[in-house]
């Protein structure tokens, strides 16, 4: 595996731009165009460089050089507004597995996935909420951390490592990878005292954990974000019965300045919660929302990530056009928008269609144009 080589000053100018339409955006004012932040990661990039995705997520140089090469398309290839050039060790979405000791299976080309140990409610009771400091399988990943670094300098000496720690997502999401879906949703509606009792765990552990990790990385937080995919799938009103509180604890202790949500979707039924109550400065509003409903409930509160679902960029630019003309119209005005396709990029989305939609919206973003 040769050296991987990245100027950053080759950028500079255009990182500069970049940032300050985003800084006007997030004061919900209409920058010169609408900046553009395309979701690829990990998965999308072994696609594009034939990577078995297993490989990526079991072997760290892989790992390294994926990312590496990954962000060099970004900036050579695809030319979205990303000022962000580090590369960070992904173990893909297992940290619940890691936490609690369950099992992780790593199937061919696809993510790794948890085998949830959780599967009856008196399970739930012996369930041990872990302390970091102690915990041998976390601190296997914050050794391992530190061997990404030295190999990181080693293969790709010009990008700069990052790494959140090892922490968990919020309780719902957390609940749903560590024990079936179906089953904590049913807790919810049947036994919310018992699901309760979960979601408390949960949270202690996401405190401790984050911590952990703060005073390990000598970090005052007063900004997060959380991804919550599995607030999607329950109603409103039981969302603020049994999710709300443990949600609003998180940011309220370390999103003092900013707070912000991670969602696939479809979220329409939870908008004016997020703008009003749980005062979001930030949301990726997921793929499969509506826009005309982010519209309505987060401008001017909440600045809106996405537009665009995965769906409509497996095909040609044709076809991915009037999805582009359409979230730009609806989302763009008065500012507080960052184009993008909604939730992330998936593994074979159309890398000539993502480069093209780029280049137009920059065009179609303008707003003096209007």
């Amino acid at each position: 595996m040769g050296l991987i080589k990245f100027n950053p000053d080759k950028y500079k100018d255009r990182i500069e731009y970049s940032q300050k339409l985003y800084d006007i955006t997030s004061k919900f004012k209409e920058p010169e165009r609408v900046p553009i932040h395309i979701s690829v990661g990990g998965s999308f990039f072994c696609k594009l460089f034939g990577v078995n995705i297993r490989d990526f997520y079991t072997d760290m140089e892989v790992n390294i050089e994926v990312q590496a090469k990954g962000i060099i398309w970004c900036f050579e290839e695809l030319k979205d507004d990303r000022v962000n050039f580090s590369i960070g060790m992904d173990l893909g979405p297992v940290y619940e597995g890691i936490v609690f000791d369950c099992p992780i299976e790593y199937p061919d080309d696809t993510s790794p996935w948890i085998v949830p140990i959780l599967k009856k409610p008196a399970d739930i009771e012996k369930l041990k909420v872990p302390e970091p400091s102690t915990s041998p399988k976390i601190q296997e990943i914050y050794k391992k951390y530190e061997k990404y670094k030295e190999l990181a300098k080693k293969i790709a000496p010009d990008f700069p490592t990052n790494w959140g720690g090892v922490n968990i997502h919020p309780p719902l999401s957390a609940a749903c990878a560590i024990m079936d879906p179906v089953l904590v949703y049913e807790l919810m509606i049947s036994e919310p005292e018992v699901i309760t009792k979960l979601f408390d765990k949960l949270l202690k552990t996401f405190f401790l954990l984050r911590d952990f990790a703060d005073e390990y990385f000598n970090i005052k937080r007063e900004s997060i974000g959380l991804a919550d995919d599995n607030s999607a799938f329950i109603s409103n009103e039981l969302y603020r019965k049994l999710v709300f509180k443990y949600n609003k604890a998180i940011y309220d202790k370390y999103g003092k300045k900013e707070r912000s949500l991670h969602a696939d979707g479809p979220n329409d039924h939870h908008f004016e919660m997020y703008a009003n109550d749980m005062k979001l400065t930030s949301m990726d509003i997921g793929g499969f929302s509506s826009n005309e409903v982010a519209a309505k409930y987060l401008k001017g509160k909440t600045v809106i990530f996405g537009g665009l679902n995965c769906r409509d960029l497996y095909g040609s630019f044709e076809e991915a056009k009037p999805k582009v003309d359409s979230a730009i119209e609806i989302l763009a005005p008065g500012g507080g928008y960052v184009f993008g396709v909604g939730g992330e990029t998936y593994a074979g989305v159309n890398p000539n269609t993502l480069i093209s939609v780029v280049e137009y919206a920059k065009e179609k973003g303008k707003y003096s144009a209007k």
